[in-house]
């Protein structure tokens, strides 16, 4: 099936890795990419370059002071839905940051279902293919391609984290580019920053 939307997995449990992407596999809407089972420094360089639509975590990867800005930390590495996995140590206000969240009791259809719930409260509504980008996403545009961070980019102009969240999504939708590597190039072709500026 063309078109399938990918799925990386941060699951630290092999078993519960293993069940998710068989209920995903079977369905042949989603491709599970890979399960990263932490976010060490390398899980996150990974991260970056698989560019997932869709990011399943189980928040205990998070030491227990990082599982309130889990979600921050992996917007600043990719623009992906972002879907906790619900356990007994993930409290309500750990899981409301998320753009969703599935338990281990949850069977296929209720799993899928909440996925697509998930998936689609991300999704801009549809608008025309030669949408131009405003002048704040052209800012925020040169910013990315210069290497700076989401609160970085918040703070320069600012905006709160989650505004500098949603024009990124809008710059990826306009765009249909997803990595900072090819908004870099676009933003060069463009005229909007000299590459002598990129770092």
């Amino acid at each position: 099936m063309e078109n399938r939307k990918t799925v990386t997995l941060i699951v630290p449990s092999d078993i519960v890795a293993r069940g998710l992407e068989s209920i995903l596999s079977e369905h042949g809407e989603f491709q599970v990419q890979e399960n990263l089972v932490d976010c060490s420094r390398a899980s996150e360089a990974r991260l970056r370059n698989l560019a997932p639509d869709i990011i399943i975590i189980d928040p205990s990867v998070f030491d227990f002071q990082g599982r309130k800005e889990g979600r921050l930390a992996i917007a600043e590495l990719c623009d992906a839905s972002v879907i906790a996995l619900e356990g007994p140590a993930v409290t309500e206000d750990v899981l409301k940051q998320y753009d969703g969240a599935i338990s281990l009791y949850d069977d296929s259809v209720g799993i899928l279902k909440k996925i697509h719930s998930a998936d689609d409260s991300r999704q801009p509504d549809v608008a025309s293919d030669g949408d131009e980008l405003s002048a704040r996403e052209k800012e925020i545009l040169v910013c990315v391609a210069q290497g700076m961070l989401n609160k970085e980019i918040a703070d320069k102009f600012s905006l709160s984290i989650y505004t500098v969240i949603t024009h990124r999504k809008n710059i990826t939708r306009k765009t249909g580019i997803k990595t900072v590597a090819g908004l870099t190039v676009y933003a060069i072709l463009n005229n909007l920053i000299d590459i002598n500026s990129v770092q």
